[in-house]
């Protein structure tokens, strides 16, 4: 997912971090002004920057 695509991320939508598979499944909690709160199965709950990390949307 290409970090612009970031800005449609909402709370409730289901993501990956590309560079940490390990975290597992996350949920996303927030998204303001490109931090995106993200609560992972084996990390807990990170803040993203989304200029940094393009999240991938699980369906």
């Amino acid at each position: 997912m290409s970090k612009d695509l970031n800005a449609m991320l909402e709370p409730g939508m289901l993501v990956r971090h590309p560079e940490q598979p390990d975290w597992g499944l996350g949920q996303v909690q927030s998204n303001i002004g490109g931090r995106i709160t993200v609560n992972f199965e084996n990390a807990g709950k990170v803040v993203i920057n989304g200029d940094r990390v393009g999240l991938l949307i699980e369906f």
